[in-house]
């Protein structure tokens, strides 16, 4: 089991955590910067509050904001390397809950339709940079 001394090495990040050879940076920052559209849309696009009124959010626009905030602290950790398996951890379970959701509303798995593939793809690329950069 790691020691707290062994976690703080991957709580803040290095020059490394920006070496664009090394896939798995790449995908931590794709993971990270993806949430930025859904973070607009929940500010600029009416039919989110639609979607968490038929997802039954309640209160529907209080989720939403809290949504969106969730995903800006996500985009920020993990475009910036900060706590990095953490963050992907919390960012997995976030589209967990997201995935569970649009199923509850569309019932549907191709994305292109409204279902809910996107959010478990993205799901398992959060997996994945976390257990990459969990500590060893």
């Amino acid at each position: 089991m790691p020691t707290l001394s062994s976690l703080l090495p991957t709580l803040m990040p290095t020059w490394a955590d920006f070496d664009l050879t090394n896939g798995i940076n790449i995908l931590r920052m794709i993971c990270g910067l993806f949430f930025i559209p859904h973070i607009v849309g929940k500010f600029t696009e009416p039919a989110t509050l639609n979607f968490f009124k038929a997802a039954k959010f309640d209160p529907p626009a209080t989720w939403m904001y809290v949504a969106g905030t969730i995903e800006t602290f996500l985009t920020v950790g993990l475009v910036f390397a900060i706590a990095t398996p953490f963050v992907a951890s919390i960012a997995a379970f976030h589209m967990f809950v997201a995935a569970a959701a649009t199923h509850k509303v569309t019932k549907k798995w191709i994305w292109v339709i409204g279902g809910t593939e996107y959010c478990v793809f993205w799901m398992i690329c959060c997996i994945i940079v976390a257990m990459e950069t969990w500590p060893k």
